[in-house]
């Protein structure tokens, strides 16, 4: 216990969990789980669904109690915990339901101003009690400054600006706003506190890019430790630098992000099930030898011997993993015509609210695009005008023979309560789907008995997995899904990111999620200020094209101004200029495809080298996990320098189009 303290004390410990233990009735939960959470730590845990993680979160922020066990922690420990879901008072404004995480800040101002009075008031100067209010308020006045003093205001509105909300929607009534707006307002007040350790479960559920993005910069940048739980990869792979996994009721420590665990946790596994193997092996043989020699009088110490041996043995177990290849394809899509969706001019009000003003879009056959932006700026709205769920002003024209399918955020509405999961899925399943519609199932979590559950027991989330699969079933050559990640957890998710990459009709998707995006859309439509703008190229080209800094929000490149003409200038001498800059945006644009070009050469070059190691069977690499490391990354940016080619290459074209 001595050397114990002695490491919490030298490696900065904040919270000390011991041999902690959760049972509900006869199942064990969690059991005998041991880690400290260090000052500065940035720890993503992880594990299945249902494997505890909230659970944990709870207990370490005192909302729970365990069955056996303790956390302890350091007196100067202030923790800010998020749950996934939370019942929240509706009673005040946006900006006043912000600033009560200043509770003590505005203590503080009423003593200041109650001092003040009180000094002001009093005439005995010399007196001991004057003396003490004076350098109370001395005090006081200190802990305000040291705690921001009268910028909190100020450093409320730029949270709040962070996580989406504007200027306008300050004095807003809470009762207003849906439940992911009021969860960005538990969120906020969780920042301006500055805790000194921060647990979040599931902080980007109700986020768009941007406030995904400000989140990350502030988690990466803060003083506190951090534990989080998310499904989204890209978040936890630029915030965590330590992975803690909760398997089978016990804890597996990884000094690593998300992608190094990943690989990591593959070696373990290995390493376990070989141990699992030779233990079982090593049972088997003991068990023979007990059941051979049970009844020989001259064995009867060695069989003794054998049994005691066996009853010590401490049984590996591995965690149930599911390893299957779950190939799900959509039907094969009905052919469209060429132009799937047009509008010209297409504007959208409710009321005196506009949201989306003449606005012009087109998607071809096959394209997969991505609609992004802040909530609140019309993605939905479009996507519901497109399904024909909204009437709106303006031109909009489907093409010959689409066929569209639409998963929206409140999709699980649709179903049928009276309906088992089963017959919801079977109602719609044709041909070779019917023989893989289990499977398809329990890769969005139905398993067991689960798929014999009624819908009207389902929960928002299982109804809104159960809609998405019902949608795999259906042909369609046009899919518009609104947010259909929410729900699901990383396995889920990667199953459809693959079905959706071999999808072969026309796909429009809204997500906030970057690595659910990114490979599957190649174009993306920013939603601002009541239009749209395509950009062309992978969701990271996109985030790196706007340039999205720590606390701003997304800018807009501004177009050059044409310089105005000097009216005393030649027009020779006009032309002679106007060349001149022609020439010097043209080499600029030039060089800046070349070297992509070269650089994509020398990645292609050390891709090969590390394919030719691979395929060497002689080869013997001292450290597999760094040269898979290597090679993942080397490909990764390959494929963002191809996605950069093909915006330098669509840029140019565009210059020479426009200066032919």
């Amino acid at each position: 216990m001595i050397y114990f303290f002695y490491l919490c004390v030298t490696f900065g410990f904040m919270v000390s969990v011991q041999n902690l233990s959760v049972s509900f009735g006869s199942f064990d939960l969690l059991t005998n789980i041991s880690f400290l959470i260090n000052d500065q730590d940035r720890i993503g845990l992880t594990g299945k669904n249902g494997s505890g993680k909230s659970t944990l979160l709870k207990i370490i922020a005192g909302f729970q109690s365990p069955t056996s066990g303790q956390v302890d922690m350091s007196k100067e420990v202030t923790i800010g915990y998020l749950p996934q879901q939370m019942k929240v008072s509706d009673s005040t404004s946006v900006i006043n339901e912000v600033v009560t995480a200043f509770s003590e800040l505005l203590e503080l101002s009423e003593e200041i101003e109650r001092c003040g009075e009180e000094i002001a008031r009093r005439k005995d100067y010399d007196s001991a009690d004057y003396l003490r209010l004076c350098d109370h308020l001395t005090v006081i006045e200190e802990r305000y400054r040291m705690l921001g003093g009268i910028n909190y205001l100020a450093e409320a509105e730029r949270t709040l600006t962070g996580l989406g909300f504007e200027q306008k929607d300050f004095n807003r009534p809470t009762r207003e706003l849906s439940g992911g707006w009021r969860m960005r307002i538990e969120l906020a007040k969780i920042l301006l506190k500055k805790p000194s350790l921060f647990l979040l479960d599931e902080p980007t559920n109700h986020l768009d890019i941007e406030s995904i993005q400000w989140l990350e910069y502030y988690l990466m940048t803060c003083s506190g430790a951090v534990v989080l739980v998310s499904h989204d990869k890209a978040f936890l792979d630029n915030i965590t630098r330590r992975t803690i996994e909760i398997s089978l009721g016990k804890i597996y420590d990884y000094k690593a992000s998300w992608s190094e665990f990943i690989i990591l946790r593959k070696e373990r596994r290995e390493q376990q099930i070989a141990a699992y193997r030779n233990q079982q092996k090593m049972i088997e043989d003991t068990e023979r030898f007990i059941e051979r020699f049970r009844y020989k009088a001259t064995k009867a110490v060695q069989v003794q011997s054998k049994i005691k041996q066996l009853n010590k043995v401490e049984r590996i177990e591995v965690d149930e993993e599911d390893t299957s290849e779950i190939n799900l394809r959509f039907p094969p899509s009905p052919r469209s015509g060429t132009t799937v969706i047009e509008t010209r001019g297409l504007s959208k009000s409710y009321g005196s609210l506009n949201v989306l003003k003449n606005v012009d879009f087109k998607i071809h056959r096959g394209e997969k695009v991505a609609f992004v932006g802040r909530n609140g700026e019309g993605k939905t709205t479009f996507s519901r005008v497109i399904t024909g769920e909204l009437d709106y002003e303006g031109f909009l024209k489907l093409g010959h023979n689409v066929e569209t399918g639409y998963f929206a955020q409140n999709q699980d509405e649709l179903l049928d309560e009276n309906k088992t999961v089963f017959q919801t899925i079977d109602d719609v399943a044709k041909g070779d789907l019917r023989t893989k519609m289990r499977d398809m199932l329990a890769a969005f979590l139905f398993r067991g008995d689960d798929i014999y559950k009624k819908v009207k027991v389902l929960s928002g989330g299982e109804r809104s997995r159960l809609s998405l699969v019902r949608l795999l079933l259906e042909p369609h050559n046009l899919l518009v899904l609104d947010e259909p990640t929410n729900h699901l957890d990383m396995r889920s998710k990667d199953i459809l990111k693959q079905a959706l990459a071999r999808y072969d009709g026309t796909l429009i998707v809204v997500s906030h999620d970057r690595d659910f995006l990114n490979g599957i859309t190649d174009k993306i439509y920013e939603f601002r200020n009541n239009t749209i703008k395509e950009n062309i190229g992978s969701i990271y080209d996109f985030l790196r094209k706007k340039k999205i800094e720590n606390l701003s929000e997304i800018e807009r490149r501004e177009k050059p101004q044409p310089k105005p003409v000097d009216e005393g200038m030649s027009v020779s001498k006009q032309r002679y200029l106007e060349k001149k800059e022609y020439e010097k945006n043209f080499r600029k644009l030039r060089r800046r495809l070349d070297e992509s070009e070269m650089k994509i050469e020398r990645l292609e070059a050390q891709i090969s080298e590390f394919d030719r190691i691979l395929s060497s069977p002689g080869s013997m690499l001292t450290d597999i996990s760094d040269f898979y490391s290597k090679y993942q990354e080397l490909k990764e940016k390959h494929s963002e320098e191809m996605n950069r080619w093909a915006q330098y290459t669509h840029d140019l074209e565009v210059f020479l189009k426009n200066n032919g």
